[in-house]
């Protein structure tokens, strides 16, 4: 069963996702040849969704290995990544149980009008069974790592439907909601709490850089193409790379943020009819008041020209921490993939404000980092655990930025 769930997952979202919006479509009753073309259009933009990310992770690695080659003595941990990490949490015994089971649970929840969200993201269940895999390790009880997984699957669902007003109305994606559990609970909360303390404190709270008020004072220097080039020639000039480095690093940064938005639009022109198609399903079925949000990926939001611009300022800030935060003994080479994915929901939380998002990334990233630096023994007994041959100590990303790892870490701490 698990080698099966496993070559399931491993087609990725690119390949999954077509497939399951597909045969939802077939299930809201939409017709084969409208299902087929929703389902491969929202396919096709997801994949260029990626390939955009991938070109800007590439874009960047030249500055990435300039920081990588920092690095002095003292950094004994090893960041494995986050792929490494998801790939582990798969070997526990009950990974596969565990995902058919989740399955019928949100379709019994739905049934029941306990939530209204239908969670398609399974590429992303990693984010139950990370956890779910750490507490079996440090307890070696089975049923605890099981509980906790099903436990977290389901307040993914209720924490996405509370998030859904709010997604849809800043990102534009009706009958859409995240379902990415690590974001939607630490850094989206994270978000709101440090937005209600600058709104109490006097001169930052008047602060307000969002993209759209820079772009409508500056004109064209206030485009996300021209602060893209910006950004990227600030990035290579501060990592000492050559003049073509530099001019190659502005270039791609400006395209990741004229595209990005492009990408998701392909998305939502054919998502919007596959909530329009569920909303008229739920009615038809389950009575006129119901309603249905698609539980999707955090790469949805990635769109956001604020997320973009902070993620590639937190890039030099992610090494600076490395040096300053005490006791620090890893280099954060995986972090650096993974804030792409940590700022959306904390732009969505100040709204856009550039001010904001970069202020309050930067904190989130500094207590990311020093988190996965304490609870590197916890991520290491997990590893082992998962038969993951390792060497030493080792952490990553999903330590620190993954509340409910973060929770278990704590209390294995605290009472062994």
């Amino acid at each position: 069963m698990l080698s099966v769930v496993q070559g399931i997952m491993n087609l990725g979202a690119a390949v999954m996702l077509p497939i399951v919006m597909c045969i939802l479509c077939l299930i809201f009753r939409m017709g084969i040849g409208k299902s087929v073309r929703a389902g491969l259009m929202i396919g096709i933009g997801f994949s260029g969704l990626v390939m955009v990310i991938n070109a800007l992770m590439a874009t960047v690695e030249p500055a990435i290995g300039y920081y990588r080659g920092l690095q002095g003595g003292g950094f004994t941990t090893v960041d494995v990544g986050w792929a490494a990490v998801g790939a582990a949490s798969w070997a526990a015994p009950f990974a596969a149980p565990a995902v058919l089971i989740i399955v019928v649970i949100n379709i019994i929840m739905i049934a029941l009008k306990w939530t209204n969200v239908l969670n398609v993201d399974i590429w992303n269940y990693i984010h139950f069974l990370i956890p779910g895999s750490m507490a079996y390790a440090l307890t070696g009880n089975l049923w605890i790592g099981l509980g906790i997984v099903l436990v977290l699957a389901v307040i993914t669902l209720l924490l996405a439907q509370v998030i859904a007003p709010y997604w849809q109305e800043y990102y534009g994606l009706e009958g859409t909601t995240c379902s990415t559990l690590s974001f939607i609970s630490f850094a989206w909360p994270f978000g709101i709490l440090l937005n209600r303390l600058i709104d109490r404190i006097p001169g930052l709270r008047k602060i307000d850089l969002s993209m759209e008020k820079v772009g409508a004072r500056l004109g064209f220097f206030g485009d996300p193409a021209f602060i893209g080039v910006i950004v990227g020639v600030f990035l290579g000039l501060l990592t000492r790379r050559g003049w073509q480095g530099v001019l190659t690093m502005g270039i791609g940064i400006a395209a990741a943020l004229v595209l990005l938005p492009r990408m998701v639009s392909v998305m939502m022109e054919d998502l919007s009819i596959v909530g329009d198609g569920a909303q008229e399903f739920m009615k038809r079925h389950l009575g006129k008041d119901r309603e249905l949000n698609i539980g999707m990926d955090i790469a949805l939001a990635l769109g956001d020209p604020a997320a973009i611009t902070t993620t590639v300022l937190m890039i030099p800030l992610s090494i600076v921490f490395a040096f300053i935060i005490p006791n620090m003994t890893y280099f954060p080479v995986g972090v650096l993939t993974n804030i792409v994915y940590m700022v959306p929901l904390i732009s969505l939380a100040g709204k856009g404000n550039l001010f904001r998002t970069v202020t309050i990334s930067a904190l989130f990233l500094f207590i990311v980092e020093w988190l996965a630096n304490i609870f590197a023994p916890e991520a290491t007994a997990m590893m082992s655990t998962m038969g993951v041959d390792v060497n030493g100590m080792v952490t990553d990303a999903y330590f620190g930025f993954s509340l409910p790892n973060v929770i278990i870490a704590t209390l294995h701490q605290i009472f062994g």
